[in-house]
């Protein structure tokens, strides 16, 4: 994502209470759409994101830990863009546009604390065009999967990336926090890589365990995939919003099951505007990255 020229991405981690935030950073704006699925999301400015709303483009998208709490590290983030002038303008004033989306991670570190506007502000100071850390960090530090057997048997998720350039000048880029309530698989053989672990070795395989009429233990409400597939392409609101889409097939296609109740899947799509492309092209690309974003997170969270 940080090969698109005008975004650069950081995190900001707390190891010692498993939780922290990740921000995407466009510098000179971009249009946005998003996609939201699953019955628990927690999000922050999405409703100004559909086609009909005024404000067309967003500097900076926020993924954090901390649940609903969590939402309050965007203020760190706006006070950033502001300081940088970046913002809407409305008369003399510029409003940072910040759109958020959070993940459940209190099951693994402190019950008592969630990023803080503080914690969004450290994110953007360390926000480069750098090769994005991946694993636990930023806001997947203390994400889980497999949660259908609860918690003890569940295994750890991630932040997890893919980019993909092309000789055109065509960059499109997937970034995921990856906290899901199913099991993950490989995008490549459909193996399960991660996931509920069965007590005798190996995994459950979370739909076939509710199939055979098993019910999920109450710990399983803790959950959500969040991401960002961005694009140097030029497009509007509405196409934004269609890339958005065509990325949660692909959180569809390798998290079984996906869009439950419990999770609040949450998928932005970022456009800069440097060249044309086609919206189909582009949407492919991104169903198939985000794939692959999800096996790096797992891969690189061991």
């Amino acid at each position: 994502m940080t090969k698109i020229q005008g975004i650069r991405v950081g995190h900001f981690t707390n190891n010692e209470c498993a939780t922290g935030c990740t921000v995407v950073i466009c510098d000179k704006g971009a249009t946005c759409g998003v996609d939201i699925r699953g019955g628990a999301p927690g999000t922050r400015e999405t409703a100004l994101l559909a086609p009909h709303c005024l404000v067309d483009k967003v500097n900076a998208i926020l993924l954090t830990g901390g649940s609903a709490l969590g939402l309050a590290a965007a203020d760190g983030v706006m006070k950033y863009c502001q300081e940088q002038d970046y913002g809407f303008s409305i008369g003399a004033k510029k409003i940072p546009i910040v759109p958020a989306a959070v993940i459940y991670d209190f099951n693994v570190g402190s019950q008592d604390y969630a990023p803080t506007a503080k914690d969004g502000y450290q994110a953007c100071l360390c926000a480069s065009n750098a090769e994005i850390v991946q694993g636990k960090v930023g806001a997947g530090t203390g994400a889980l999967v497999g949660k259908v057997c609860g918690i003890n048997r569940a295994m750890r998720g991630g932040v997890g990336a893919a980019s993909l350039s092309f000789p055109n000048g065509l960059i499109v880029s997937v970034l995921v926090v990856v906290n899901t309530f199913g099991d993950v698989r490989n995008y490549e053989d459909n193996r399960i890589i991660a996931g509920a672990r069965s007590t005798e070795g190996g995994f459950v395989d979370t739909i076939q365990y509710i199939i055979n009429g098993n019910q999920p233990t109450i710990q399983c409400q803790s959950n959500t995939l969040i991401g960002v597939v961005a694009t140097n392409a030029r497009f509007n609101k509405a196409d934004c919003s269609n890339i958005a889409q065509m990325a949660q097939v692909g959180v569809s296609q390798v998290i079984t099951p996906a869009h439950t109740l419990y999770d609040g899947d949450t998928f932005f799509a970022l456009a800069t505007g440097e060249i044309e492309a086609d919206i189909n092209q582009v949407g492919i690309i991104g169903t198939e990255l985000v794939k692959k974003a999800i096996f790096n997170a797992i891969v690189q969270s061991v």
